[in-house]
């Protein structure tokens, strides 16, 4: 009987995380951390702001779309230069500075940063500019100009 029992135990404890993952619920199993995509060190604020304080030798390549910079904010100064062209546009980057890669939440910009160590650039790491904000760093907010239609409308409603 006790064998029995025994047995009846196990084969519940085995099929508990079934019985949870067929009603919805996820199963309480350990999942490993999730591992970046990139070897590239993410700078927190203090290791930036260390950075920025000789802008001289610092050059911030900022990889997101610029919808993305004007919806989120970003630095003042930047290298503005999209994941997809930045192989084609290794003309355009200096050697002779210390750079930074920098995207939302550093994930693109770690990617940016393996790519452009591999070809020999100084890369201190990647940033992410919502990451530096909630450490306390302070963002630019971009605003876009209007639309030259909407500037003479708007000069024309001003006269």
């Amino acid at each position: 009987m006790k064998k029995l029992s025994n047995l009846i135990l196990l084969s519940l404890t085995l099929s508990s995380p079934l019985i949870h993952a067929a009603d919805g619920a996820t199963p309480a199993v350990a999942q490993a951390p999730k591992v970046p995509a990139f070897k590239a060190h993410v700078l927190n604020r203090a290791e930036l702001d260390a950075l920025l304080a000789t802008p001289e030798k610092v050059l911030l390549i900022d990889v997101r779309r610029p919808d993305e910079v004007t919806a989120i904010g970003g630095f003042p100064v930047y290298l503005s230069i999209q994941n997809k062209d930045l192989e084609k546009s290794l003309a355009f980057i200096p050697k002779d500075r210390t750079i930074v890669l920098v995207s939302n939440h550093a994930g693109r910009a770690g990617k940016a940063a393996d790519l452009l160590t591999a070809k020999g650039y100084n890369v201190a790491g990647a940033a992410g500019v919502e990451g530096y904000e909630a450490e306390g760093g302070t963002i630019a907010k971009i605003v876009p100009p209007l639309p030259k239609q909407a500037n003479a409308q708007t000069g024309a409603a001003a006269q």
